[in-house]
């Protein structure tokens, strides 16, 4: 009977909005609930529409509140695992929010807390491609280069919680200036941003290029214009592939020399490239990385769980009081 499991929720909190997943106890989503965040609004009130997209969860599930062991969530910022307390979030207004508290009151269940990116880089850990492994580093390619770090098993997060922001190392001192006010941050580089910025600036300075016909205009460039040119045998389109994955690739080496995983994950739209990225990004790991055993070099892979990792993880973080 579906009653005598134990569950647990992942909760995705996001600017956007608010996921629930009702986990089991082999790491699968059984159901989902999602509702929009609708910010700003104080703390309060989002932790209300959290509570009712837990309700919604397990009604979906088939379940009650009484069959789940813990609720985890995954929130943007900076999030202090030990007192439940969001130090700093800007996407959510938090400021010192007890949100452990406020989801206490309201669900009457152990709360864990965590930032969105670690918790995302523990769901991989723990059931997705870095399972059986105990250190890894995850590197997602979105807007912006996010990441998470295990070590032994756990969640790296630094003294303050701060730790692991690793779109946020200089690659090119100088260079371009990224959203944090840096400049030559791997996110300015080596982000999904990053990308289509590359692939506009050289269509500008190239109009004969066959990005033109593949995106139609500036606007309409995305993640995929230049992978495409490529294809279609563009040379400007096949230099700024190159040169983003030369990017790429030193930021990861770089993790790879601090970290030393024994699984470095990629993740995020453009890892749908799949060889195309990841064979030149092995051979500049190969050749870069500081490696004196070669049996014993860290691995490169794809992240697999998308975007439930994060709610996976979220759902298991009572593990780490273990």
């Amino acid at each position: 009977m579906i009653g005598m499991m134990k569950y647990n929720l992942g909760i995705d909190l996001g600017g956007t909005n608010i996921k629930v997943g009702v986990v089991d106890e082999n790491f699968q989503i059984v159901a989902k609930a999602n509702l929009k965040t609708n910010l700003p609004k104080p703390d309060a009130e989002i932790a209300d529409d959290i509570a009712t997209a837990c309700r919604l969860a397990v009604r979906e599930a088939g379940i009650t509140l009484d069959d789940v062991n813990s609720i985890g969530i995954g929130t943007p910022g900076v999030a202090d695992r030990n007192s439940g307390i969001v130090l700093y979030s800007c996407n959510l207004g938090f400021e010192n929010t007890n949100l452990r508290g406020l989801l206490e009151n309201r669900l009457g269940k152990s709360i864990y807390i965590e930032n969105d990116a670690n918790a995302a880089a523990y769901g991989e850990a723990i059931a997705g491609a870095a399972k059986g492994y105990q250190n890894v580093v995850v590197i997602t390619l979105g807007t912006g280069v996010g990441g998470g770090v295990i070590i032994d098993g756990k969640i790296y997060t630094g003294f303050n919680y701060c730790g692991a922001e690793l779109g946020h190392t200089v690659i090119v001192y100088g260079g371009r200036e990224c959203g944090c006010g840096r400049k030559g941050c791997f996110e300015a580089y080596a982000s999904a941003s990053a990308l289509i910025y590359q692939t506009q600036e050289a269509m500008k300075a190239h109009p004969d290029s066959k990005m033109w016909e593949i995106a139609g205009s500036l606007e309409d460039v995305d993640g995929k214009t230049a992978f495409d040119g490529m294809r279609a045998g563009d040379k400007t389109a096949s230099d700024v592939v190159e040169m983003y994955i030369n990017y790429l690739g030193c930021g990861l080496v770089d993790m790879i020399n601090i970290f030393q995983p024994e699984i470095l994950l990629i993740g995020g739209g453009i890892c749908k490239e799949g060889d195309n990225l990841l064979t030149p990004l092995k051979k500049i790991i190969e050749r870069d990385a500081y490696c004196i055993n070669p049996r014993q070099a860290t691995r490169l892979g794809i992240a697999q769980l998308g975007n439930d990792a994060g709610i996976i993880g979220a759902a298991f973080l009572h593990h780490l009081d273990q």
